[in-house]
Parts: C-alpha cells; structure tokens; sequence
C-alpha cells in the first residue's frame, strides 16, 4: 500500500484542524490521530509542530486544544458541561460534550449546558437548546439562573419572596420549586446571557 507523500498529508491536516477552528471546536491531539489513522499521538503531534513550525498554525501553550489561526479572528470558545433539567431536578452529568464559540471578552467567565425539559418555555427556552451562562454574575430579580441544589442542577427564573428565594417555572404545567433553608445548599452557578437553537 503507498504511502501518502508527506506534504499532501500535512496539508489535508492543516485544512481540517483549520475547518476546525473555524467551527469554533479546536480538535486535540487524539482527535487528529484518530481522523488521519496515525499509530499514535506522537506521530499527530510531530506533523502538528511541522505545522506551527512552519508559520501556518499557533498553539496555545498547556492547552491540548488551543490550535489558533495566525491573524485570524477566532472567538473564545467555552465548554459545554452537559445538560441542565428544565423541569424537575436532576443529577448534574457534566458529559464534556464539546465547546461552543463566544464572543471573546465572555470565555474566561462562561460556561455552556443543553437543556433537558420545557418548564422555561415561556421564556423561549427549549428542550435541547444551548444555554450561555456567566459565572459570579450579578444575580437580579427576574434573571434566568442555573442553580445548583445539592447535587442536582435545575434552570429557573430568580425570585426572591421576603428573603426567601424561590427558582420560577414559566410553564404553567411546572412547579416553582422553593428550597428549604433546612435542606441541601443552594448555589446560584450562573445568569444565563445567551440561548442557541439549531433548527
């Protein structure tokens, strides 16, 4: 079987780990030996530094994804942790399911989670979206949170009643749900900023 001549091969690497980046989903190291049927990591890695030897690609040191475009507009890219019930509680699964694009100056406080449930339909977040949320956030009456009780994650709208604090449903077909001061902590993990939808 012949082998592919070397440059032909760096060159497909480049247009894919280019393809994406530009997707907003750096690949890692594995991902690209996985793609080009290489032996091993270190056979990936070594064409990758040919790569970023040559001028044509950037690493981010300590980041197995941080592959950049050289002069490129590349936004920030935040992970998406798992999927967040909208509805009732549910354990938290982080599923490390990938990363999504943000505009720069939101990557270094964000995160993303994908929503599992309709109890935020009336405010237009469905099953299966893509929810932005800012960590340490300034948390406002009527902001859309993540909220963490115990060990379970819930997304409801921020209320707060004679200084309790209760996790609004906007669905009428859901509960509000009302932690008790007694029972498991409460933790606001963010404000969601941003929904995403395919379509």
């Amino acid at each position: 079987m012949l082998k592919t001549p070397p440059g032909e091969t760096r060159a497909k690497l480049h247009d894919f780990v280019c393809r994406r980046i530009l997707l907003g989903e750096p690949p890692s190291v594995r991902e690209v030996q996985v793609e080009f049927g290489f032996k091993s990591t270190a056979t990936a890695r070594e064409h990758l530094d040919g790569l970023i030897d040559s001028g044509i690609l950037e690493h981010e040191p300590g980041k197995d994804r941080g592959y950049r475009i050289p002069g490129a507009f590349v936004p920030g890219l935040i992970p998406i942790l798992g999927r967040v019930q909208a509805g009732s509680l549910t354990e938290a699964i982080e599923l490390a399911d990938g990363y999504i694009p943000v505009r720069a100056e939101m990557a270094e406080t964000s995160f993303a989670l994908i929503v599992s449930g309709e109890s935020m339909s009336g405010r237009e977040i469905h099953d299966g979206d893509t929810v932005l949320v800012q960590r340490d956030a300034l948390i406002k009456q009527g902001d859309v949170v993540v909220a963490l009780i115990g060990d379970e994650t819930t997304i409801k709208t921020f209320k707060k009643v004679k200084n309790r604090i209760i996790l609004k449903a906007e669905n009428p077909d859901y509960s509000d749900v009302a932690p008790d001061p007694t029972g498991p902590e409460l933790k606001i993990l963010g404000r969601v900023y941003e929904v995403r939808r395919q379509l």
